[in-house]
């Protein structure tokens, strides 16, 4: 389940940079393409990380910690693509994103259950 989750994420993640590639690319078809994708991401990476997280015997609060920031990942991303859409400013959601980012990767890889890096 853990390499499910990082899947996910990491398909995520690829896949947000591409929608942002091709909205600056002008290509607005395969933009909503690639965000209707991302979407579809959400879902698995959301039923993985219950599923990881309900798995456990004891849920501390590191681990509820880690589900808010991963959904403050996820709703960067969503508004960080819905603001390009529009063509508004994105520079704080930018910030948010790279906080709430490295945030999630920290806890995410320093828990004990999933991969050890830290």
């Amino acid at each position: 389940m853990v390499h499910a989750h990082m899947t996910a994420w990491f398909l995520a993640v690829i896949l947000f940079f591409v929608a942002l590639g091709l909205h600056k690319g002008g290509k607005q078809k395969g933009f909503k393409i690639v965000q209707m994708i991302l979407r579809v991401l959400y879902i698995l990476i959301l039923a993985t990380g219950l599923g990881l997280l309900f798995s456990l015997a004891n849920i501390s609060m590191m681990y509820i910690l880690k589900v808010v920031v991963g959904l403050w990942v996820i709703a960067m991303i969503e508004m960080i693509l819905g603001r390009k859409a529009k063509g508004e400013r994105t520079q704080v959601l930018w910030i948010q994103f790279i906080i709430a980012f490295v945030l999630v990767l920290y806890l995410g890889f320093s828990l004990p259950l999933g991969t050890y890096i830290f």
